[in-house]
Order: structure tokens, then sequence, then C-alpha cells
């Protein structure tokens, strides 16, 4: 029981979990005329308002980011343990997060809009709406799920120039990637837990298209989903130790070398699992959580080329 609920509520804490990806339409204004503004989220849900909002409460981090990014005015921002929360932030507020709202805290601030997750806070929508505040829902499972949040609130704040910069600047670093890319494509295994809860990252995560897009193959692409994270699958020590890694790459926004450690112990339980090339060259690595424990959101840049830098140096 206590497994399963370390499960939840480390995937609860990842701005992508949601298994929902939105169509074009997600993107689109619907209609802007005068100071109103109307959009569809990825929800499909058409939220209006009577002006541009200039207060914002964001739940999660690739959302402040990008809000930060667009200029936007952030009253709220999700609630962390983190000291290294940036001087622009440390004054904002602190509302809760996508599985964890502060409804009172949230009512005292009224922000005109809470951007939240699809389909994780779909439930929260009544309780949000009831203290006078609009709620906007969007997800991030992939580079381009980013790029469409970044549209999406661009529209809403009436940055699109701004909005449109950002994604060049994706774009670009992404077509980089690809032009400097040879068929060498070093074996990876993405793992994502906590300790004693451990799973493997599939390329329908945001870190598995990380790890694509970079240049990267995932040794898990063809794991079976699980049915409740369909981004994950669980981890098989003999498929792993077949597969003969050259890098392992570990995920966590909790105590990340308490995660490295319950891991190793977990996997050298197999005699084998030393023979792995991964850990005869000592690469069994454990990422920045503020870029691949949760979405980075414009910093998808910096988590893309982190990525590629490892893969590089597996390459010699």
């Amino acid at each position: 029981m206590r497994k399963s609920f370390i499960l939840a509520a480390i995937l609860l804490g990842l701005s992508g979990c949601g298994n929902q990806v939105p169509g074009d339409s997600a993107n689109a204004a619907v209609n802007n005329t005068g100071n109103s503004i109307t959009i569809k989220d990825f929800a499909d849900r058409t939220v209006s308002f009577p002006a541009v909002p200039t207060k914002i409460a964001a739940l999660a981090n690739g959302e402040t980011d990008i809000i930060q990014a667009l200029g936007g005015d952030l009253v709220g921002r999700p609630t962390s343990t983190d000291s290294s929360v940036g001087k622009e932030l440390q004054n904002v507020e602190q509302v809760g997060s996508t599985h964890g709202i502060d409804l009172e805290k949230i009512a005292y601030l009224g922000p005109d809009v809470v951007l939240g997750n699809n389909p994780m806070n779909m439930k929260d929508i009544p309780a949000i709406e009831g203290i006078g505040s609009k709620m906007v829902l969007t997800s991030a499972n992939s580079i381009d799920e980013i790029k469409k949040q970044i549209v999406l609130f661009g529209q809403l704040l009436h940055k699109d120039d701004k909005a449109k910069e950002l994604i060049g600047q994706i774009d670009t670093k992404v077509q980089q990637l690809q032009t400097a890319q040879n068929q060498t494509k070093p074996r990876v295994l993405l793992v994502y837990g906590a300790p004693g809860t451990y799973m493997a990252a599939l390329n329908n995560s945001l870190s598995g298209d990380i790890l694509v897009t970079a240049g990267g193959e995932n040794i898990a692409a063809d794991y079976p989903k699980l049915e409740n994270y369909p981004q994950y699958a669980q981890l098989n020590s003999e498929k792993i130790i077949q597969s003969n890694p050259q890098l392992v790459l570990i995920m966590s926004h909790g105590n990340s070398e308490k995660v490295k450690e319950g891991f190793m112990k977990e996997m050298q339980q197999n005699a084998a699992w030393n023979s792995l090339d991964a850990v005869k060259n000592n690469r069994v690595e454990v990422l920045p959580a503020d870029l691949f424990g949760t979405s980075p959101g414009t910093r998808i840049i910096e988590a893309i080329d982190y990525l590629a830098k490892l893969l590089q140096a597996v390459k010699g």
C-alpha cells in the first residue's frame, strides 16, 4: 500500500504526467476582440476572460517558467522546499501544486487564472471557479507539448510575438542536434522514482522525448506501459541486462543521492548488474531535478543540451 502511495506521489509531482495529447485546436485562440480573450485549453475547454489576465497562479514549475519568460505577472507559484528559487519568485506566494492546491491561499490572492494540469486538475475546476478564478489546463509530456503551452500562454497574455521567439529558440536547438547527430546512438536507461519505487521512462514521457531528441536510444522503449501511468513501465532487470545500457540516468524530485543509492542496491541483487557497460564505466548518474524531475518549461533547451553532452561523453 505504501509503495503504491509513493508511486502516485512522485508521478503527481510531474507537470507532464497527464496522458491526453491535445490536437492543434488546443493551441488556437477562439476569439480575441477588443480587450476580451477566449482560448481553448488542452482539455478542449473554451475559457474566456474580459481582459488579459494580470494576476496568474501556476501550480507547476514549467508553467511558472513560461509565464516568467513571456513577461506575465505571477501572484502564486508552486509550493517548494527548494531554497534555490530565483530572486524574482522569492516574494511570490506559494499556492500548493498540481496534486494539492491551497484553495485558501488562492482565494486570498484572487488570481484571474490558475494554470493546472490536464487531466489531473480537472476535478479542481469547480472549486477554483467557486472562489472567482478561472482555470486553464495543459500538460507537458513532450517537447512539442511544451511548445504548445508557450503558444497558448502567449495568446492568453497577448504575447504572441514573444511566444514565437521562444519556440524559435527551441526549434533551433533541436535542429542543431539533428544536424550534428550520426548513426551512433548510445543505449540509455532512464529511471524515475524514489527509494523503493523505481520505473523506466518510456519515449512518450517528456524525459524519453528529450533523450531521443538528444540522440540516445531508450532501451525501455518497448516495455509494457503501466496502466495508470502510461509514460512509464515497470523495471525489468533481465531485459536491462540483456540490453546492456551504456548510460543509466536517474530522475527524482526527492533526495537524489538516496534515490541513486536505493536503485543501485536494488539492481545489484542481480549478479550480472556489475557487468553492464554503464556500471563498469561509472556512468550511472542523477539528472538535475529542476530540468528532469518536472517539466522545465522554456528551459527545455538546457535539458536537451545537458543530455546531449552526456551522450557525447559516452561516444567519446
